[in-house]
């Protein structure tokens, strides 16, 4: 731990409170999976929505292999349940366009499947010593990590349920409406240059493209309070900004003519109104919403068009977890506290972003709003290990993705769990994606004084 990160949630030494954090964990990850696996008869969950996803039931069972896989055989040392569908469910064996071919277990099997497993693992929990026996059980850690896997897995599917079609089959109730002052929010704030501390070696169940932490500095820059609304973004749409080329990387204009796109995905024009898909309903384009489902070309083109530009990850951190006035490096932009729902739009509470503006209690200290939680923000940044990185506990999670190929987003979106979102979290992908909960905020460069 470097002299300016915080101890993060500091593990509790007491293996009971630790078995307490990993059941909770794992129980609300199953009790969201549920939700998602049960709102739609089984033809829907058999079928494909979309090539760019699995199968609803290939998730499903896919999360109970990788428990099966970690908690039971490599941390318990139980014997396989189902060793004959590992290669079925290995996510790097095939590509998800392929899945629906694969003999998947039926539905009634899936579930008969991962409920057996996590009976188990409740097991195993209970008989484990959480300090003495390596990283993998310190502090829980490959419990968090599976926990972690099924969250992720469950913001999966839930992009399955915006890409399919048909009738709604989730509900939420809407966001709180913005706070009083957002529209007087400054459009930008001053991040002065200098010094920080990036990443964590003290989250007990960090991953490990996080790790470790070390020290970073970046000239002064400007960041927006707030992530780009949909308004803004149709007054680049109204500008002509997909039918301009200088606006646009020499890759997103080939894919922008290729595909005709005109709008964020899930839009489309009804005279003088747009209106989006949301999960089966459809809707007039919030103006006071983050944009949403826009690729890094679109936030790219979009920032060149304002005479802006995407903030580096190392921007983006730095925004979110420095502390000016003690020179430390928060776990997330408001504290070291967990996230409450006064802090950050979280857990598929909502269905949808909170207006621009929300949550003035997850500010950061420079006061910058919604930087956990709304939409996952954009990075100017490839997804490049961290000085000192080394993988755990496999490579497949992190390294066979470092590179050029894939944008680092930040932040999480309403969809994403508060176990698997925190100041350090990184997500990533190509930039070409937009059927993510995908958002951005615009930087330029600053002369401090």
């Amino acid at each position: 731990m470097t002299a300016h990160e915080p101890a993060g949630a500091a593990a509790p030494a007491d293996p009971e409170v630790l078995r307490l954090r990993a059941a909770v964990a794992l129980t609300a990850a199953r009790d969201r999976t549920d939700v998602l696996t049960s709102c739609v008869e089984d033809p829907e969950l058999i079928a494909q929505h979309s090539p760019l996803m699995s199968p609803l039931v290939w998730d499903l069972a896919h999360i109970g292999n990788q428990e099966e896989q970690w908690l039971l055989r490599t941390l318990g040392g139980r014997e396989p349940l189902r060793p004959d569908i590992d290669k079925v469910y290995d996510a790097f064996e095939h590509p998800r366009a392929e899945r629906p071919a694969l003999p998947l277990l039926p539905p009634a099997e899936a579930r008969t499947y991962v409920a057996d497993v996590r009976a188990r693992v409740l097991d195993v929990l209970e008989g484990t010593s959480m300090e003495g026996r390596g990283r993998l059980a310190d502090a829980g850690f490959v419990f968090g990590m599976i926990a972690q896997h099924e969250q992720q897995h469950d913001e999966t599917m839930l992009i399955t349920h915006q890409l399919r079609r048909g009738p709604a089959v989730l509900t939420a109730p809407a966001p709180p409406p913005a706070p009083a002052d957002a529209s007087s929010l400054p459009p930008e704030v001053l991040v002065r240059s200098g010094p920080f501390t990036m990443g964590t070696s003290a989250e007990p169940w960090s991953l490990d493209n996080e790790r470790p932490a070390h020290e970073r500095s970046v000239p002064a820059f400007f960041i927006d309070t707030t992530p780009v609304g949909n308004a803004a973004y149709s007054r680049f749409i109204e500008d002509g900004g997909y039918r301009d080329q200088r606006w646009w990387a020499p890759a997103g204009w080939s894919h922008v003519q290729q595909h005709g796109l005109h709008a964020p995905l899930f839009w489309t024009r009804d005279g003088g109104v747009w209106l989006r898909r949301r999960f089966g309903v459809v809707e007039p384009v919030p103006a006071d919403e983050p944009v949403l489902h826009v690729s890094w070309y679109e936030a790219d083109a979009y920032a060149r068009w304002a005479g802006r530009r995407l903030p580096t990850e190392t921007e983006w951190e730095k925004a979110a977890r420095h502390d000016p006035a003690t020179g430390r490096s928060l776990r997330h932009p408001w504290g070291d506290t967990d996230p409450t729902p006064v802090h950050a739009n979280l857990g598929q509470r909502h269905l949808r972003p909170a207006p621009v503006g929300s949550y003035p209690e997850g500010a950061s200290p420079l006061g910058v709003r919604q930087l956990i939680g709304d939409v996952w923000e954009w990075t100017a940044s490839d997804f490049l290990p961290y000085p000192g990185f080394a993988a755990f506990p496999y490579r497949e999670y992190s390294e066979v993705f470092f590179g050029s190929d894939h944008k680092v987003l930040r932040g999480g979106s309403f969809a994403v769990d508060p176990v698997a979102c925190r100041g350090t979290f990184r997500n990533w992908d190509l930039p070409i994606r937009r059927q993510i909960f995908s958002g951005f905020r615009t930087a330029r460069d600053a002369e401090d004084s």
